[in-house]
């Protein structure tokens, strides 16, 4: 009897172990909770002081870069072969296309300043380089690569026509003060883009240069720098935008830095099969900085009082936003894009952009967007739209002539123009990604599903409110 009891606690006592032990060890081996914003980026290297290594003077910018290159061997080869030197996309086959095409700033349009070709001296300001002044710029001259727009840390930087340096520029000031990118490099261009601060993207303004953290928690609370999200391999600098990049190979994720279990009510986390997290919590778009969200360039050229959020001779009639509520739409990542020459319906308003995705896409969530709209010019006989010449010689900026702007923008992006012009409403999609609210002010559920909540949920393709009508499932039989 005593046997058979002792047995009885041994059996016990090992069945506990088998069934306790894979716990312990499972328990164990979770890493600890890690609220630290900055586990997940990497540490920014200390930058090699510079002042007794430029020691210049320095006539021009290429003579920086060449003595720079002297270091930095392989720095030249690196950048030319970034999307911010070619302003091209390696070749992609749209859909419903026969062959592939490049896009990018170098050969697209827009509905803000329109586009680069005949108009090289001023677009390229913010061109990562040196001297594009037509379409015959060699991309094969490293010396031509522009070290000091991004690594200038005096803030007294400044670039002209061609992307040249001002001639107000100290350049070996500049060259000797070089570090980590900072906002004011990245922001210098991609907060000005569309001719001024704020224009184009909704979410990008000189409000981040220094903002609150009302204005953005990661750059405000947290005192991110742009490169700390945006992090770079061999000058290849990690992000994209639809307005001129197609796919999302080199998208920069929330969850890059955030777990995907960042959210302990199920209830929220049931939602991150549908839902961007820009959705909930970037909710308004230029939060400080008014944005441009309607350009008709249609009444350009009168002689009337000018205000540069109303109306400017040269440009035509603006409608700038604050603190706008965005627009929704299903969004996978990728995009279609409007290529010079493709047929338009004029009576009818042109995507430049269009974002793929709908309800019934497993991939695609609804994103915050601002959508620019514009009038622009097109070609009343080809029906396509038009590539006009603003800037320099016989430039619409300088003759007021949309006759002769359309003619010289067509010769020098390779179109015909039949001789007849006229104006046609286009959209462009400019997705919401900064600007992101503190959590506290993150959307509730009464914003989206409250009596008139922001969503448009028939046009996202629902029969009505999820809440009573059914998620993607029930609405389009898809697995949850």
């Amino acid at each position: 009897m005593k046997d058979f009891k002792y047995v009885w606690v041994v059996g016990l006592v090992v069945t506990l172990l088998i069934i306790i032990a894979p716990i312990v060890a499972f328990v164990s081996a979770e890493p600890e909770p890690n609220d630290d914003p900055w586990s997940a980026v990497p540490v920014r290297e200390p930058h090699v002081d510079h002042a007794d290594l430029m020691q210049g003077p320095y006539e021009t910018g290429p003579e920086v870069t060449k003595a720079c290159l002297e270091c930095h061997e392989t720095a030249g080869h690196e950048v030319a072969q970034t999307v911010h030197w070619t302003w091209e996309s390696e070749p992609v086959l749209l859909e419903g296309r026969d062959e592939p095409v490049t896009i990018g700033k170098k050969n697209s349009i827009n509905n803000f300043c329109i586009g680069i070709q005949g108009n090289w001296t001023g677009c390229t300001r913010c061109h990562a380089g040196y001297g594009w002044e037509d379409a015959n710029f060699d991309f094969g001259a490293e010396e031509n690569v522009d070290c000091l727009v991004c690594h200038d840390q005096t803030g007294l930087y400044l670039k002209s026509n061609s992307g040249l340096p001002d001639s107000s520029v100290d350049l070996a000031m500049v060259a000797q003060s070089v570090g980590t990118p900072s906002r004011t490099n990245c922001g210098s261009c991609h907060f000005n883009g569309g001719g001024g601060n704020a224009v184009k993207h909704g979410d990008l303004d000189s409000s981040l240069f220094f903002p609150s953290e009302d204005v953005d928690v990661h750059m405000g609370r947290y005192d991110f720098l742009c490169v700390d999200c945006h992090q770079t391999e061999d000058h290849q600098i990690k992000g994209y935008a639809i307005s001129v990049s197609v796919d999302d190979d080199k998208e920069v994720a929330c969850t890059d830095c955030h777990s995907e279990a960042v959210h302990d009510d199920e209830r929220i986390s049931a939602h991150l099969d549908s839902v961007a997290c820009q959705t909930c919590h970037v909710p308004q778009g230029a939060v400080r900085d008014a944005t441009k969200m309607n350009w008709d360039w249609s009444t350009a050229g009168q002689d009337i009082p000018e205000d540069p959020h109303e109306y400017l001779k040269i440009k035509g009639s603006f409608v700038y936003e604050q603190n706008f509520m965005p627009e929704y739409a299903w969004f996978n990542g990728r995009a279609d894009r409007y290529i010079l020459g493709d047929i338009i319906d004029p009576t009818e308003s042109t995507v430049l952009n269009m974002p793929y995705g709908d309800v019934t896409d497993p991939e695609a969530k609804i994103w915050p967007f601002k959508i620019h709209r514009a009038k622009q010019i097109y070609d009343a006989g080809y029906n396509y739209l038009l590539q006009p010449k603003t800037v320099g010689e016989g430039g619409y900026w300088t003759e007021f002539d949309w006759d002769l702007a359309a003619r010289l923008g067509s010769e020098a992006a390779g179109m015909e123009y039949s001789g007849e012009y006229g104006w046609a409403e286009t959209e462009m999609y400019w997705t919401l990604t900064h600007l992101v609210a503190p959590k506290e002010e993150a959307l509730q559920c009464y914003d989206c599903h409250g009596e008139g909540g922001r969503m448009d949920w028939e046009a996202l393709g629902y029969y009505g409110d999820p809440i009573r009508w059914g998620g993607r499932s029930q609405t389009i039989g898809l697995a949850e």
